[in-house]
């Protein structure tokens, strides 16, 4: 088998386990970047695993021997720090060497083109056409390479962006790095703004304490402890890479990310307006406060580099996942924990996060979302799709089908605003059914429907 046979890219770059993220491989997936970038600047991150700042090196070695000039981060750095930074410098673009928040013993590189957004298909599409082993220039033609901190421009930037006469002083922030890149990031930001800054977990550890670094609520119990229980009133996470968020507040303890985007959109609706992008997969919320503020909500297929690119296309202020990813338009079109959590003590210390989080509930009603999983091999889901159109009845649970929406897999809305999804997993042999109400209960009466519509079709 040849080694380039291994390398596929998948939502956001190629990630594997590291019998079979190789150097070797790295270096083919270089070559490939180099093949497309042809000439110019690129910068090269790398996250806090065992190995990442190696496969990092490896990659600028490919690099400038293709003539490309590099610059590389100095320490391991946040993956929407190496995105900005592209944007700040008018760079060619920039590879990261992560698998985000997947366990130790994955690794995985990425590419980001020149607007620091998430790769689309025809660019990774190109870069797997050209995978090849590396080449090089004449010596006297190579480019440079030198190493370089990304964080400071980008810390200035950040204040610059959310406020930059934010005082927090007398708040207490509980921070939680998870062992990844943004510890000495995100809660240096904190601490700058005159806050007390409780840290947890933020110190350099490759196994990420013996689980993977996802900032999932059963992954968080210290950091919600300190929150709930005092002494902090704000807890704030990040994954490996730092480009995802999860938020802890006194009185709901682990706060549900589709809420969060939520409190999020509407705070910024407060002084700006503009649409709002979400994934298939995302609240209806976002939909309610955007009609209530007359701006428009624009779904599309999971995966950010979909919610990027619509951000461009609709001049959204804000994209975001119920996983945990938002990027801000004016900012970076790509996800960012960093910033975010910055733009979150903001909006707290203004005003109280469950306070905010209460309104919403108040005013656009109750949201319970929650999905399951159906057994399916891979070569049977595309026939399971087709085949669920034909079967898909007038009402499912008791309630008329209002809509059928179609950009990824199939999408069932609901005259009494829940709804219910079938998709298929990207990275499973299984089909994922989601469902959203304003109860457990109908919620998990919508994901037996949607169980019972799937499971015979396999």
């Amino acid at each position: 088998m040849d080694p380039e046979d291994q390398i596929v890219f998948g939502t956001d770059g190629w990630r594997d386990t590291l019998d079979t993220f190789t150097e070797p491989r790295v270096r083919i997936v270089a070559q490939a970047i180099a093949t497309q970038i042809e000439t110019g600047t690129v910068a090269v991150g790398y996250d806090a695993r065992d190995g990442s700042r190696d496969f990092a090196d490896a990659v600028a070695d490919v690099l400038t021997d293709n003539g490309i000039d590099v610059i590389v981060s100095e320490r391991d750095c946040p993956t929407p720090v190496l995105a900005w930074t592209i944007t700040d410098r008018d760079l060619d673009g920039g590879v990261m060497i992560t698998a985000s928040h997947n366990p130790p013993e994955y690794n995985g590189i990425k590419f980001l083109p020149p607007d620091g957004a998430p790769a689309l298909p025809s660019v990774t599409d190109e870069l797997s056409d050209q995978l090849a082993d590396p080449t090089a220039v004449a010596v006297s033609e190579r480019g440079d390479r030198h190493d370089d901190t990304f964080t400071t421009a980008y810390g200035q930037h950040a204040f610059a962006f959310v406020d930059s006469h934010l005082d927090l002083e007398g708040t207490t922030i509980a921070y939680d790095a998870m062992y990844g890149s943004g510890r000495g990031v995100t809660d240096a930001l904190l601490a700058e703004t005159g806050a007390a800054v409780d840290r947890l977990r933020c110190e350099r550890d490759p196994t990420f304490g013996g689980t993977p670094p996802e900032p999932s609520a059963d992954r968080l119990e210290s950091l919600t402890e300190r929150v709930t229980a005092g002494p902090a009133s704000l807890g704030i996470a990040n994954d490996g890479d730092a480009d995802r968020i999860a938020v802890i507040t006194p009185d709901r303890g682990y706060l549900d990310p589709n809420l969060y985007y939520a409190v999020l959109y509407e705070y910024l609706l407060e002084t700006s307006s503009g649409p709002a992008v979400r994934t298939v997969s995302t609240t209806h919320l976002i939909d309610r406060i955007g009609a209530a503020h007359g701006e428009r909500v624009i779904e599309t297929p999971v995966g950010f580099k979909w919610v990027a690119d619509a951000m461009a296309e609709h001049d959204a202020i804000i994209g975001g996942e119920e996983s945990g990813g938002f990027g801000l338009t004016p900012h970076l079109r790509n996800k960012d924990g960093v910033l975010l959590a910055l733009l979150t003590a903001a909006a707290h210390a203004e005003r109280p996060l469950d306070d905010r989080a209460d309104d919403i509930t108040e005013t656009y009603g109750e949201i319970h979302q929650d999905r399951l999983s159906v057994a399916c091999p891979d070569d049977r889901k595309s026939g399971v799709l087709s085949e669920l159109e034909n079967v898909i009845p007038d009402r499912v649970a008791g309630t008329a089908v209002e809509s059928i929406g179609t950009s990824d897999g199939f999408k069932i809305n609901l005259e009494d605003g829940s709804w219910l999804l079938v998709r298929p997993s990207g990275t499973e042999p299984k089909l994922r059914v989601y469902a959203e109400a304003d109860s457990d209960a109908r919620v998990n009466e919508l994901l037996v429907a949607g169980e019972d519509l799937t499971e015979p079709l396999v």
